[in-house]
């Protein structure tokens, strides 16, 4: 009878032998059985936060003006579930201070990593980010919320939807834009500060200027402009709307110096205004120059056809409305005026000198 099964009995102690002998060589190639369970390595454990959560994910970092929102917690956490949706890991959040309005901040988060960083808040805070991400490879990712939000406007990115927003900055496309330099103060030939005065340097993304323009940004009402929005500007405008002459000398690039007498100089990187008004109709963020208008017109009926210019988005045509384009601007005053630079009076001067840096910062826009 056993001879019955004999040919069964062979062949168990065979499979046995055979299973017996794979999985002695297995536990001899532990890296063999991680190939055959898996596909692809598991990350280590520093890849992972004490939640569980992955680390290495890109994050961005977001400049914030508290005095912009009522309910801040909640902002921070639309943007939070943004990031997430998009991929990406925690966002880290810096707030602004009165001694620091962003610069500090965008820096430290230059330092700690951040794939973008984002201002949110006016042009104010787009500015101070800005400056600590100039000349370097970290994109600016500009999240609006201002009055004004000039330079969104200008480069054509959502200013009111905060989620989109968020989205074009976290996967859009970089684009290089320039940066207007004004340095206030009197300066030699060789760029130095006269009889040992400072020279204080400020940087402008949309205008920079003096005259009218800094009367009307300085005289708009906070409060006001909170209630009613850009409107607020046109009211402070019309106040200011018969502001006193002066009379300024001007030398564009290495060209003669010419005079004027005028009741603003504006000096900008990009053209469009508030209310879809272009004040600049050929000016480019891009075009490693800047623009400069010198408006004057005399007393209320002079502004006729300086109004109707920027309506109709002539640059040429009238001699109380002057364009010119250039790299570098000198422009003496004959007395204090008040400055201004993306809506912020930064003093008075007698004189500043501005120049364009080309493709000095990194913007991130909507993928087109």
């Amino acid at each position: 009878m056993l001879e019955d099964y004999l040919p069964w009995i062979i062949a168990g102690v065979v499979v046995a032998v055979l299973v017996l002998g794979s999985v002695l060589a297995l536990r001899r190639a532990p890296g063999s059985t991680a190939r055959l369970r898996r596909g692809r390595p598991r990350p280590s454990r520093d890849q992972f936060g004490s939640g569980g959560r992955r680390t290495d994910l890109k994050r961005a970092a977001v400049v914030i003006n508290p005095t912009k929102f009522a309910d801040l917690p909640m902002i921070r956490q639309r943007i939070t579930s943004t990031c997430h949706a998009a991929g990406w890991g925690d966002p880290l959040f810096y707030e602004t201070t009165v001694a620091d309005p962003g610069t500090g901040q965008a820096r430290s988060a230059v330092g700690e990593g951040a794939s973008v960083v984002c201002s949110l808040g006016g042009d104010g805070t787009v500015r101070a980010v800005a400056r600590a991400l100039i000349g370097t490879e970290t994109p600016l990712g500009i999240l609006p919320a201002g009055t004004g939000n000039l330079l969104a406007r200008n480069l054509d990115l959502p200013v009111d939807a905060l989620d989109e927003a968020v989205r074009a900055a976290l996967t859009g496309r970089n684009r290089r834009i320039d940066v207007g330099e004004l340095v206030i103060g009197e300066l030699d030939a060789q760029g130095e500060p006269v009889d040992g005065g400072e020279r204080v340097t400020e940087h402008f993304l949309v205008m920079g200027g003096m005259g009218l323009d800094a009367l009307i940004m300085g005289g708009t009402n906070e409060v006001l402009k909170q209630r009613v929005g850009w409107a607020a500007y046109l009211l402070s405008g019309v106040k200011h709307l018969v502001s006193p002459e002066f009379r300024t000398q001007l030398r564009l690039d290495s060209e003669p110096e010419f005079k004027r007498r005028a009741r603003t100089v504006v000096i900008g990187n990009c053209g469009r205004l508030l209310g879809g008004l272009v004040l600049m109709p050929d000016a480019r963020v891009d075009d490693g120059k800047l623009d400069l208008v010198i408006a004057s017109p005399r007393g209320f009926v002079g502004w006729a056809p300086v109004i109707a210019r920027v309506l109709t988005r002539q640059r040429k045509g009238h001699a109380t409305l002057d364009h010119k384009v250039c790299r570098e601007v000198r422009v003496r005053v004959d007395r204090p005026l008040p400055v201004q630079v993306d809506g912020d009076v930064i003093g008075e001067a007698t004189e500043i000198n501005a120049s364009v840096r080309p493709a000095a910062l990194t913007v991130r826009v909507p993928i087109a």
